[in-house]
């Protein structure tokens, strides 16, 4: 197993952020400790002091290396000691600061210079140097953005025999921010020149949004004061104007997501702007800038009251011509906060590049061990495999939203919003969010609502509804998104941050119903602890289940683990072990132990059993040494609702685990739901999750 990398641009501007983080991403799924190592660092190209890269993946990775373990030296520190003559201190210095990190890792993904200092050719020679001292495997990034096809190809050809002069093996060639319409040619010709030197060769398309500022960045690069519009400032600016004209002039100078640089006091151009921004005729500004030294007066607060919260409003001290000059001429790079364009990046990243075979050539197949982030990863992975439709019914909650973008961004899915349009995209904007094409859907607007109501009639009609109690129901986001679901027009359905778990479900039972070989509808929570990935269930739906029913709820349970790449080993859970206890619920679960094993013979079951003597090895040695789960279970089943969502919730606060779910199963079709108290993360897992199970369901998985 190769335990480094050594990642090299040809060039500045390489979009070396990208490809660290994507690369990153599929280390830290897969190994247990990865470090991330610069052996020179730019001064140019820091931020309060560090580096901006190491930054980047540092604060997004949650890498606990103390930031001066990361790097060796500074450029201008590596060129003083190459001109002092003291080459080998140089490199026996970068050597030593690698070894410590090796030794605590099982990883270390080395980057290169910058390459943007006036000694690019030095750095070049040095990253060679370098990757080939530390025996590195190195992946060369090309920038495909400006040059032609045939210079691209040279530099690449130039960089592979470099490295391999020096007995460096480049097995991998990424030209980044290539324009669309050359990908293929440009692979075409990599491919035909660099044959039998290169074989893993890919091209990342340009990606305009990755080169926007944030408002954000703005702020921070301006040590600006935000007066308004705290919670709106990752919007981002497609490009700023300089509005010092007469409005009437100015206005149509105007488009969507520009930035407007402005004295404070002028009144007429912040008021007249916020007043097109209002008009649906008018584009949407991404900001304000108000220059100069003095402070919002009384009267402008007052005109502002009300619709302060409209757009992002900045304050600096500096005149306007001294501002836009700044603006211009900050470096846009990946920060730790843009978390969009963190999302962005990895759904590129990952969209172009076989990461499958890039893990596969740089850790050589081992895996250490199946972890909570290796599953999360797996998660957007195989969703983004079979691409389905998720419909969400909560299309005007900001976290849903927040969400999609997310989603969409790691093509994961395929997503439509129910809800008011207009609230919708008002939000949409509000929160600086880059869903344009995503799709909208008014239930009573809707071509399809007529034949909802009908079809909802039609099922329950035994039941006592009327054609008009049919359309009021179908009217409800719920009712609407689960008879997509049913119809076809969706593959899956998640709800649950604004809604009860009962009105979230309630529909499918009613008409969904569950599959031919199950009689009730369960749940199961993925409780992602430290190191190791179980399986709760049922916490949310049955109260009571009989012996019965949670012998089904056990084998469904464990088809759910197995879906998701977790060896079923089910505990049937109890206050008591083996046959050392007595009473109506432990005769309830072995009951139920003994219904489950005469139902799936070849399912690795033990119960009743105690929840220490289930997880702890130890304690199993003691309490049921015979047990082929006690000690190991990954499968955990719970006698009752109660039981199941106290523990489950219990574990997640004081273990500080991620609980995924509830995951609903033995339904006909994905509907899934989400604890109102959910987090952004918790709801893009479960629409993923629900993207398996439609796959599932067709049986594509």
């Amino acid at each position: 197993m190769s335990k480094n990398l050594y990642i090299t641009a040809l060039g500045h501007k390489s979009g070396k952020s990208l490809i660290a983080l994507g690369v990153m991403e599929f280390l830290v799924r897969n190994l247990d400790k990865v470090a991330f190592f610069r052996p020179l660092i730019s001064d140019e190209n820091t931020v309060d002091g560090k580096d901006k890269i190491i930054d980047l993946i540092s604060i997004h990775y949650n890498l606990e290396t103390p930031y001066r373990s990361m790097y060796a030296y500074t450029v201008d520190e590596a060129k003083l000691l190459v001109s002092e003559g003291k080459h080998d201190k140089l490199l026996e210095g970068v050597l030593d600061r690698y070894k410590e990190l090796e030794n605590e890792h099982d990883f270390v993904l080395c980057l290169g210079t910058d390459l943007e200092s006036d000694s690019s050719a030095l750095e070049f020679e040095l990253n060679v140097e370098i990757a080939n001292n530390l025996s590195c495997p190195v992946l060369v990034i090309s920038n495909g953005h400006n040059g032609s096809v045939d210079s691209v190809v040279r530099s690449c050809r130039f960089a592979v025999e470099s490295f391999g002069e020096r007995g460096s093996n480049v097995f991998s060639v990424i030209v980044n921010k290539t324009p669309e319409e050359l990908q293929a040619q440009v692979l075409q010709a990599l491919r035909e020149n660099l044959r039998d030197k290169v074989d893993l060769i890919y091209s990342i398309p340009y990606e305009q949004t990755l080169d926007r500022l944030t408002m954000a960045e703005i702020v921070k690069a301006l040590d600006a004061k935000v007066i308004y519009g705290t919670k709106q400032l990752n919007r981002p600016i497609s490009r700023f104007v300089v509005a010092a004209m007469n409005l009437r002039n100015y206005l149509p100078r105007l488009s969507d997501d520009n930035l407007v640089i402005t004295p404070i006091d002028r009144l007429d151009i912040i008021l007249g702007t916020l007043a097109a921004y209002r008009s649906s005729n008018m584009p949407n500004i991404g900001g304000f800038v108000l220059t100069g030294y003095l402070e919002p007066d009384e009267l402008l607060r007052n005109l502002l009251h009300g619709i302060q919260d409209l757009v992002p409003i900045i304050k600096v001290e500096e005149d306007t011509f001294t501002t836009a000059t700044k603006i211009q001429g900050i470096d846009n790079s990946i920060s730790p906060e843009s978390k969009r364009k963190v999302a962005a990046a990895l759904g590129l990243f990952e969209s172009n590049v076989d990461t499958t075979e890039l893990r596969r050539r740089i850790i050589r197949h081992k895996m250490l061990f199946t972890s909570p982030k290796m599953f999360e990863f797996g998660l957007i992975k195989r969703a983004r495999m079979h691409k389905q439709v998720i419909v969400l019914p909560e299309g005007e909650e900001d976290r849903i939203l927040q969400a999609a973008e997310i989603v969409i961004h790691r093509d994961a899915a395929e997503i439509i919003l129910l809800g008011r349009e207009e609230m919708i995209k008002k939000k949409i904007g509000a929160l600086g969010l880059a869903l344009d094409n995503v799709r909208i859907i008014e239930p009573e607007h809707s071509e399809r609502f007529d034949d909802y109501a009908e079809t909802y009639f039609q099922l329950r009609k035994h039941k006592g509804i009327t054609p008009d109690n049919a359309r009021d129901v179908m009217s409800g986001v719920n009712y609407f998104g689960t008879m997509m679901v049913y119809k076809g027009h969706a593959d899956g359905m998640v709800s649950g941050a604004i809604h009860s778990t009962l009105n979230t479900v309630r529909p499918s039972l009613e008409f969904v119903k569950t599959k031919p070989d199950s009689t009730i509808m369960s749940s199961v929570i993925f409780m992602c602890l430290g190191d190791r990935v179980l399986v709760y269930g049922d916490c949310a739906v049955n109260p009571r289940p009989s012996a019965e029913q949670l012998a089904e709820i056990a084998i469904e349970s464990a088809r759910t683990a197995e879906l998701f790449g977790i060896q079923p080993l089910v505990a049937m859970l109890s206050y008591s072990s083996g046959e050392s206890g007595i009473g109506e619920e432990v005769e309830k679960v072995k009951r139920a132990t003994i219904i489950a094993q005469q139902k799936a013979p070849n399912l690795l079951l033990e119960g009743p059993i105690q929840y220490d003597a289930a997880v702890d090895a130890a304690v199993a040695k003691t309490k049921m040494p015979e047990s082929r789960v006690a000690g190991k279970a990954t499968v955990f089943i719970f006698p009752d609702l109660n039981t199941g969502n106290n523990t489950y919730k219990a574990v997640q606060r004081s273990a500080g685990a991620v609980a995924i779910g509830p995951i609903m199963q033995g339904l006909n079709k994905p509907v899934n739901d989400l604890s109102r108290g959910c987090q952004i993360t918790d709801i893009v897992n479960t629409i993923a999750i629900t993207a398996i199970q439609a796959q599932a369901e067709k049986g594509l998985t």
